[in-house]
C-alpha cells in the first residue's frame, strides 16, 4: 500500500488526488458540477451530483494511475464546509438539495436571534457569529420547511451532516455517521471549548441531537469503504480551510495561510489559546489530533475566485481565468475602479448578509480591462481587511500573530499579477509553495500519518518547499491610498443600520 487517496469535494467541483510515499502527486482527476440558484441569495447543490462526481473522480484517478484498492493505504477527505445535508437513515435518500455555505436564506432568522440577545452566548461557545453562513440555521430551515422533516427527525429517522459526513455515510454504505472536529466547529452547534454538541444551542434552534454525527479527531478511524474493488480505510478528515492550514505546515502559533478558491479564507494559528476576536473574525479549530484541539482565528471572504467566474460566465468579458492577469496589466492605471463583490453578502470583518455587489469609479473610458483589474484587486483588498483584523486581535490578546509572511494556495495563486498586488497591498511578502494542492495534501497527510505512511508534523513541515516569494513593490503611500478607496466603497455598499 504505497499511496494515499485524497478526496477534495469543493463548491464547484469534486477532485481525487493520489499521493505517493514521498507525498508527491501521482495523478489527479476533477469533475465540475452545476450550482443551483432557486432565488436571489439562495445557493444549492444536488446531493446526487456531490456523490456521483466524487465516485467518478475516484475511479478516474485510480484508472489514470493504474492502481487498485490494494495499492491505497487510506483515504483522506477534505470538503466545502458549512454546506448542509439532511437524509433518511434507512434509505440514505436526501430530503432536499444541499444548502450551500454561500446561501443567505436564513439571514432573517439570524437577525431575530441576534435581536433576542443570543449572539454573545453562541459566540462564547462556538467562536462563531450569528450568520446564515453556518450550518445550524440552515438545518433548522430544512426541518421547518420540508414536509414531515421535523417529525421524522424527532423520531430518530433522519441524519444531518456537512459534506464530509454525507460522503462518509455513502462511502461506508450507511455504517458510519461521523464528522471531525473542524467541520463540527463550523455548524454553530458545537462547543469548541467543551468539545461536544452544545445542548443549549441545539434547544434554541430546535434541533434534535439524534440528528448529529459523532465527532472525532482529524486523524481517526472514519470507517471503511468497499466500493472500489477492495477495502480502504478512511483515516483523515478536515474542512477545506483547515486542511489547507495543515497542508501549508502552519503548525506553529502565529503562522498564517490564505486560500483562494471560490472564496478566500485566512487562518492564523493561535495554538492552545482560544482567542475571541474583537474585530469580527471567527474563532475556530485549526485541527484536532490526539484529542487536543489547536485553535485559530479565521477571516472568511465569500467571493474570491468566484468573481473571476462571474467575469467569465456572467459578464462574458473573458473566456478563461488566465486572461485576467494580462488584462489587468494592460488596464488604464489612472482609473480608480473599485469592485465590491458582495454577490452573496459580505463576510469578515463586516458580516452583512444583505449587502450586494457594486462597482464604483466607472467612467466612459472604463472597459473590460479595468473591470478585470478591479475584480482581481478586490481579492487583495479583502485579504488586507482580514490581516488588519488579525493584527488587531493579536495585539489585544498579547500574542505575536502579526504575519511576517503570508503562505498562499488555491487556484488564484497561479496568477502572478494577483499575487504581486496582494504583496503590494499588504506590505508583506507572499509565499507560494511548489505544491499548490495544499488542501488535498493536508487531508492526505492526516490519513497517511494515521496509516503510518507519512512522518509526524515536524517531518512534514521540513518537506514544505517555496516556489516563489512575492515582495512588496508598491510604495506604502500608494497602497494605503488604494486601500482607503476600497474602504470608502465598502462603506457605501453596506446595508444601512
Amino acid at each position: 500500500m504505497t499511496h494515499i487517496l485524497a478526496i477534495d469535494q469543493g463548491t464547484t467541483s469534486s477532485r481525487a488526488i493520489l499521493f505517493d510515499e514521498a507525498m508527491q502527486v501521482t495523478a489527479s482527476a476533477q469533475q465540475e458540477f452545476p450550482q443551483h440558484f432557486p432565488r436571489s441569495g439562495w445557493v444549492e447543490h444536488d446531493p446526487a451530483d456531490l456523490w456521483s462526481s466524487t465516485t467518478s473522480v475516484i475511479r478516474a484517478v485510480l484508472a489514470k494511475a493504474g492502481l487498485t484498492a490494494k495499492d491505497i493505504a487510506a483515504i483522506g477527505i477534505t470538503n466545502q464546509r458549512e454546506t448542509t445535508l439532511l437524509w433518511d437513515r434507512e434509505t440514505g435518500e436526501p430530503l432536499h438539495n444541499a444548502i450551500v455555505w454561500q446561501d443567505r436564506r436564513t439571514a432573517d432568522t439570524c437577525e431575530a436571534l441576534r435581536a433576542a440577545g443570543h449572539e454573545p452566548m453562541i459566540r462564547a461557545r462556538t467562536g462563531l457569529l450569528l450568520d446564515p453562513y453556518f450550518s445550524g440555521t440552515k438545518l433548522a430551515w430544512l426541518l421547518d420547511h420540508v414536509d414531515g422533516a421535523r417529525a421524522r427527525a424527532e423520531a430518530g429517522k433522519l441524519a444531518f451532516g456537512t459534506v464530509d459526513s454525507y460522503l462518509i455515510w455513502k462511502l461506508t454504505e450507511g455504517r458510519a455517521h461521523l464528522t471531525d472536529a473542524t467541520n463540527a466547529a463550523r455548524t454553530l452547534l458545537y462547543s469548541i471549548r467543551d468539545g461536544r454538541w452544545d445542548p443549549e444551542i441545539c434547544a434554541l434552534l430546535n434541533i434534535p441531537r439524534s440528528l448529529l454525527p459523532e465527532v472525532r479527531d482529524c486523524a481517526a478511524d472514519f470507517g471503511t469503504t468497499t466500493l472500489f474493488g477492495g477495502s480502504i480505510p478512511i483515516l483523515g478528515v478536515a474542512g477545506d480551510q483547515q486542511a489547507a492550514t495543515i497542508g501549508q505546515a502552519c503548525f506553529a502559533p502565529g503562522m498564517v495561510k490564505s486560500t483562494y478558491g471560490t472564496g478566500c479564507f485566512a487562518l492564523a494559528n493561535t495554538g492552545d489559546q482560544l482567542v475571541l476576536s474583537q474585530n469580527r473574525l471567527l474563532t475556530t479549530i485549526a485541527y484536532q489530533l490526539d484529542g487536543t484541539p489547536t485553535y485559530a482565528l479565521e477571516g472568511s471572504i465569500f467571493i474570491a475566485g468566484a468573481v473571476v467566474q462571474w467575469l467569465r460566465d456572467g459578464l462574458k468579458i473573458i473566456a478563461s481565468a488566465e486572461e485576467t492577469g494580462p488584462m489587468a496589466e494592460a488596464s488604464d492605471p489612472h482609473q480608480n475602479v473599485i469592485l465590491v463583490p458582495a454577490f452573496t453578502g459580505l463576510g469578515a470583518p463586516y458580516w452583512d448578509a444583505h449587502a450586494r455587489g457594486a462597482i464604483y469609479g466607472l467612467t466612459r473610458a472604463t472597459g473590460p480591462a479595468e473591470i478585470a483589474r478591479a475584480a482581481l484587486e478586490s481579492v487583495g483588498f479583502q485579504t488586507r481587511d482580514l490581516i488588519e483584523a488579525i493584527r488587531a486581535d493579536s495585539a489585544a490578546a498579547g500574542l505575536a500573530l502579526t504575519p511576517q509572511t503570508l503562505r498562499v494556495d488555491g487556484g488564484m495563486t497561479a496568477s502572478d499579477w494577483t499575487m504581486q498586488f496582494l504583496a503590494d497591498i499588504l506590505g508583506a511578502p507572499v509565499d507560494r509553495p511548489k505544491l499548490r494542492e495544499t488542501t488535498a495534501l493536508g487531508a492526505a497527510w492526516l490519513a497517511g500519518h494515521r496509516a503510518g505512511l507519512y512522518p509526524d508534523a515536524a517531518g512534514f513541515s521540513a518537506n514544505w518547499a517555496l516556489d516563489r516569494r512575492f515582495t512588496p513593490k508598491m510604495p506604502r503611500e500608494e497602497a494605503d491610498s488604494r486601500y482607503a478607496l476600497w474602504q470608502d466603497a465598502v462603506r457605501r455598499t453596506l446595508t444601512p443600520a
